[in-house]
């Protein structure tokens, strides 16, 4: 990626996220296809940056290959 294609993500407060950082879930998020609630407060570390602004990538404890969006989290 050049300078100029480069996606800027940020979380509900406007922080910009990078890859690598830690984000803690603001609201109790239900994850489509399992039984598992991600409960407000939860800390996710090592997220990965997508190619779309309002998406990151991450593993949480209970579901790996998670993909949230960035207005429900926050930099930790």
């Amino acid at each position: 990626m050049s300078d100029e294609e480069t996606v800027i993500v940020k979380d509900s407060n406007g922080t910009v996220l990078a890859n690598g950082d830690a984000v803690q879930v603001i609201k109790d998020l239900k994850v489509k296809g399992t039984s598992v609630t991600l409960k407000r407060g939860t800390v996710i570390k090592n997220i990965r940056l997508t190619d779309d602004a309002e998406h990151v990538e991450c593993n949480a404890d209970k579901v790996k290959g998670l993909v949230l969006k960035a207005c429900f989290l926050k930099k930790a």
